[in-house]
């Protein structure tokens, strides 16, 4: 198993994130780069993701920088915020 870096059960399966909103906002969320949270841009709170399963409570989120979020790559033109 040297072959395989993390439990096929403790990964965050992509298709999921089609079907989670932010649980304050009821916006969509966006997957990090480094696949270890879900950020919900319209909040600037980020929901970390343990053992593949995302922790959409807000007493497990983190605040997010802005300038952070404009780094987000899959932003793409919906940075469009107030």
């Amino acid at each position: 198993m040297a072959n395989s870096p993390a439990n096929p059960r403790h990964v965050f399966d992509i298709k999921t994130l089609e079907m989670l909103v932010c649980p304050l906002t009821k916006t969509r969320l966006t997957l990090s780069p480094d696949r270890t949270e879900l950020i919900s841009v319209a909040a600037r709170l980020a929901f970390p993701i343990t053992r593949g399963v995302p922790l959409l409570s807000l007493d497990e989120s983190r605040s997010v920088d802005p300038e952070a979020l404009r780094r987000l790559p899959d932003l793409g033109g919906d940075g469009n915020e107030r």
